[in-house]
C-alpha cells in the first residue's frame, strides 16, 4: 500500500511520477519568472483581472472554461492539487492518503478544521455528496465522465442505486474510494474543479442557482456579482494555507474588449489581461523595453485544431479528411499570431511524454490534396461550412483556413459567431468544420488520456459533448481503457507507449486537423507579481498573486 502525506516535501505520488521523470513535470505552463528590482511583496491590496467574455457560472460541477476555472479555483478546493506552476500532484484538503497494492482503493484522511465560507466545518460526508452530485444526471455536469471508474457510479447514474457504492464515509475525517479497475489518472481527477468540495445545505438552499451563490473552502469568498459587469472576491480570513491569498480583494471585470482592457492596463486600471495581449499590439509590446518586462510567456499543454465531422458527408470518406489535413499552411497561421505557437503534427502537445517526436503528420501539399479529392469523387471540390469564434485572432485564422481550403476547391462558408453559439453547434453535430481557437483544448490535468476521453472517445460522442468531430473507434476505445489500467509505477513506460500509438492511429483516421500548440502569454501591471508560474498557470490564478511596493 502506498501512503502519501501533505508533509512529504517534494514527493510525487506514483500516479504522477512518470510525468516528472519524463520531462512533462516541467510545468502545466512552463514559467517565465518575473523580477521587479527592489519591489517587495506585501500582504493586502486589491487587483483587477479583465475578461472579454461573461462568466455564466461559478458552480464547480458545471464550470468548464478558462475564465470560470480560475475563479472557481479561488473559491473552492479539492482533495488533491498541484504545486503552483508544476505538475507535482499533492494532497490539498486531504492531509494524507493511501493507495492499495492493486491500485483500486484510495483512503483519504482530511485536514482538521477546514471550514466552508458559511462557517461550517467540512467533513467526509461533504466529499461523498460532492462527487455524487457531479455524477447525478440532474446536475448535468460536463465532468461526469471523469468519475465513471468509481465502483457503482454507473448504477447510480442509471437510477439503479441511491448512492455510489465506491464512495464510503468511514468517519468524519476519512473517506474511501474504490474503483472498478485501476485508474492511472484518478488522483488527477480528484484535483479537477468537478471534485471541489461543496456544502450540501448551501447548494440545496440556492435552489438551482448555486452557480451564482458559490460557497466553498477556498482562499477567496464571493463579495459581489454584478451580472455582465464584474465579480468581486474578498480574502477568506479562515483559509487553511498560511499566508495566502496575499490580496484582500480581487475584481474580475467581464465584457471588456481586449483592446480596451489593454488601454486600461496602461492607465493602471487593470492588473491582469485575462485574455492575453491583443494580437495587433503584441509586436509593439514585446519591442517596448518597459512593457515587455510585464509579460509572462510559457509553454502549455494545448492544441488548436479544426474538427472534421466524420458523420457528415463528404467527410465520411477518409480521403477527404486526409486531403483537408494536407491543405492547411500551418506555418502561415502561426505567423498570424506573431509566432506565439509551434505548428502541430498531431493531437498530443509536445509537453507529454506520449507525444511522438518521430511522427511527421500530414505534409502541407495542396497538389496531393487535390488528387485525393479527385480520387474520392470530388475533382471540383465541394461546398461546406466552417464555424469559428468571432474574437481576434480567431476570425483571421479562420479566414486563412478558408483560403487554404479554397486552393483545393473546397468552398467553406465562414460562420464566425459567439463562443457559446459555436460550442453549441459543435456539440449538436451541426458543424461540418469547426476551428477550435478560443476554445482549443488545454489539459484539464497532465495525463494523455485527457486528450482522448473528453474530445475523441465514443463515450464523448454525445449531444452537447466536446467530441465535435463525432469520432468513434471502438477498438481504440478499448485500447485507451486498457492503457488507463496501467497504474503501477513499473507500468508507466508501457502506458506512455500505448498512448503514443493510440494518438498516431487516431491521426490515421484524420478526424482533426491539428494546427498549432500555442504558448500562453499573459501581461500584468507592475502592481502585482507572484511566485513561479502563476501568470501562466490557470490552476492557481489568482490565489497566489502578490501586491508589490515599488522602491521610492
Amino acid at each position: 500500500m502506498y501512503t502519501h502525506t501533505s508533509n512529504e516535501t517534494g514527493a510525487v505520488p506514483p500516479r504522477a511520477s512518470w510525468l516528472a521523470r519524463t520531462g512533462v513535470g516541467r510545468a502545466l505552463a512552463v514559467l517565465a519568472v518575473l523580477t521587479f528590482g527592489s519591489a517587495m511583496a506585501q500582504q493586502g491590496g486589491s487587483a483587477v483581472v479583465s475578461f472579454q467574455d461573461d462568466v455564466a457560472t461559478l458552480d464547480p460541477a458545471i464550470g468548464y472554461d478558462w475564465q470560470n476555472w480560475s475563479i472557481i479555483k479561488s473559491i473552492f478546493d479539492g482533495l488533491m492539487d498541484y504545486t503552483p506552476g508544476t505538475t507535482e500532484l499533492i494532497p490539498h484538503l486531504a492531509e494524507s492518503y493511501t493507495v492499495s497494492e492493486d491500485g483500486r482503493t484510495y483512503v483519504f484522511t482530511l485536514r482538521q478544521g477546514i471550514k466552508f465560507h458559511n462557517g461550517r466545518t467540512m467533513v467526509a460526508g461533504d466529499v461523498k455528496y460532492t462527487l455524487e452530485r457531479t455524477l447525478d444526471p440532474a446536475t448535468q455536469s460536463p465532468g461526469q465522465g471523469f468519475y465513471l471508474t468509481i465502483e457503482g457510479a454507473q448504477e447510480f447514474i442509471d437510477g439503479a442505486a441511491d448512492e455510489v457504492s465506491g464512495i464510503v464515509v468511514i468517519d468524519d475525517s476519512t473517506v474511501q474510494f474504490t474503483t472498478s479497475e485501476p485508474d492511472a489518472s484518478f488522483l488527477h481527477k480528484l484535483g479537477l474543479n468537478f471534485a471541489h468540495i461543496v456544502p450540501r445545505e448551501t447548494v440545496e438552499a440556492a435552489n438551482g442557482d448555486f452557480g451564482h451563490q458559490p460557497v466553498g473552502t477556498g482562499g477567496f469568498m464571493l463579495k459581489e456579482w454584478v451580472l455582465g459587469q464584474r465579480i468581486v472576491l474578498e480574502r477568506n480570513p479562515d483559509y487553511f494555507e498560511a499566508g495566502v491569498p496575499f490580496l484582500d480583494e480581487l475584481t474580475f471585470q467581464v465584457g471588456v474588449d481586449q483592446n480596451v482592457a489593454f488601454l486600461r492596463l496602461q492607465r493602471g486600471e487593470v492588473d491582469i489581461l485575462g485574455d492575453g495581449i491583443p494580437s495587433a499590439r503584441y509586436t509593439e509590446v514585446m519591442a517596448d523595453p518597459t512593457w515587455s518586462k510585464q509579460v509572462s510567456i510559457g509553454e502549455q499543454m494545448q492544441t488548436g485544431y479544426v474538427t472534421i465531422n466524420v458523420e457528415m458527408e463528404p467527410f465520411t470518406d477518409l480521403r477527404v479528411r486526409q486531403a483537408l489535413n494536407m491543405a492547411i499552411n500551418k506555418d502561415r497561421i502561426v505567423r498570424i499570431i506573431n509566432n506565439r505557437a509551434v505548428p502541430a503534427t498531431q493531437i498530443l502537445p509536445p509537453l507529454f511524454a506520449s507525444h511522438d517526436v518521430n511522427y511527421a503528420g500530414y505534409p502541407y501539399d495542396p497538389a496531393a490534396a487535390k488528387a485525393l479529392l479527385a480520387d474520392a469523387g470530388f475533382p471540383n471540390g465541394f461546398d461546406t461550412v466552417l464555424y469559428a469564434y468571432n474574437v481576434a485572432p480567431n476570425d483571421r485564422i479562420a479566414q486563412a483556413i478558408q483560403a487554404d481550403l479554397a486552393e483545393i476547391g473546397v468552398r467553406a462558408e465562414l460562420r464566425t459567431q459567439a463562443q457559446s453559439t459555436v460550442i453549441e453547434a459543435g456539440g449538436a453535430g451541426e458543424a461540418p468544420l469547426l476551428w477550435s481557437g478560443g476554445m482549443a483544448w488545454i489539459a484539464d490535468y497532465p495525463d494523455p488520456n485527457n486528450f482522448y476521453w473528453p474530445i475523441l472517445a465514443c463515450a464523448s460522442n454525445i449531444p452537447g459533448g466536446w467530441n465535435w468531430a463525432k469520432y468513434c473507434d471502438e477498438s481504440i476505445e478499448a485500447r485507451a481503457a486498457h492503457a488507463d489500467t496501467l497504474a503501477r509505477t513499473d507500468q508507466q513506460a508501457e502506458r506512455v507507449e500505448e498512448w503514443r500509438s493510440i494518438f498516431v492511429d487516431i491521426m490515421g483516421d484524420a478526424p482533426w486537423i491539428p494546427i498549432f500548440h500555442e504558448l500562453q502569454v499573459s501581461m500584468h501591471s507592475t502592481n502585482v507579481t507572484g511566485p513561479d508560474a502563476i501568470f501562466v498557470d490557470p490552476m492557481h490564478i489568482p490565489v497566489h498573486y502578490e501586491m508589490v511596493r515599488r522602491a521610492e
